[in-house]
């Protein structure tokens, strides 16, 4: 009985943090009320309160989640064994596969972090941006060390242009609906970095 319970209450925490991510990415911050949360998922705002005791412990719990589901499997694909070209395809597609799939994380993060003066936020964000970055230079690293890449290319200010990707398209998802112009995003992007990377004639 405790068992089936405890998977009812994951169901449901799962279907309110995702409540949460539609009504950012859709409506804005400022309609991210738990009565709106409630109203989305179809449950009465005490029963929200079951399960999380305020917004902020949903908002809490789901930077944990990006934790396990995007910085912990792109710190496995940065020290994987494998050929640093295949592991920069590879860490690129999966973080815009996730931010596509979880569409309003990246509101949830700098707008939270920078609208609300939220300290506990920005020192979370701050730790989630560098460890993604600081993932990204060992990989470039590990290729220009391999000489697959250009040894002048400025491994910070690469990593610093990557890191603007994932926010270009979330502008992009933003003012589109949340689809993307054109086809591959991913690969286009991947090209792009790859371009810059190679060795000069």
């Amino acid at each position: 009985m405790g068992k089936i319970n405890r998977q009812s209450g994951d169901i449901r925490r799962n279907q309110i943090k995702a409540a949460v991510k539609e009504i950012i990415y859709y409506e804005g911050m400022q309609k991210l009320t738990t009565k709106n949360i409630a109203k989305k998922v179809g449950i009465s705002e005490g029963t929200v309160f079951k399960h999380f005791v305020s917004k902020k412990a949903i908002i809490d719990n789901m930077l944990e989640d990006v934790g396990e589901e995007l910085v912990e499997p792109l710190r496995k694909i940065a020290f994987a064994k494998s050929d640093a070209a295949i592991r920069l395809e590879q860490y690129i597609c999966f973080h815009l596969d996730y931010l596509d799939k979880n569409k309003g994380i990246t509101i949830l993060l700098f707008t939270e972090a920078s609208y609300q003066n939220n300290e506990h936020l920005k020192q979370m964000l701050d730790k989630t941006y560098h460890s993604l970055e600081q993932n990204f230079s060992k990989i470039i690293r590990d290729g220009i060390e391999a000489g697959i890449w250009d040894n002048t290319v400025s491994v910070k200010a690469i990593s610093s242009l990557y890191m603007g990707i994932p926010l270009a398209m979330n502008i992009e998802l933003s003012l589109h609906h949340g689809y993307i112009k054109g086809d591959n995003y991913c690969q286009n992007m991947h090209m792009l970095l790859k371009r810059i990377l190679s060795k000069r004639e």
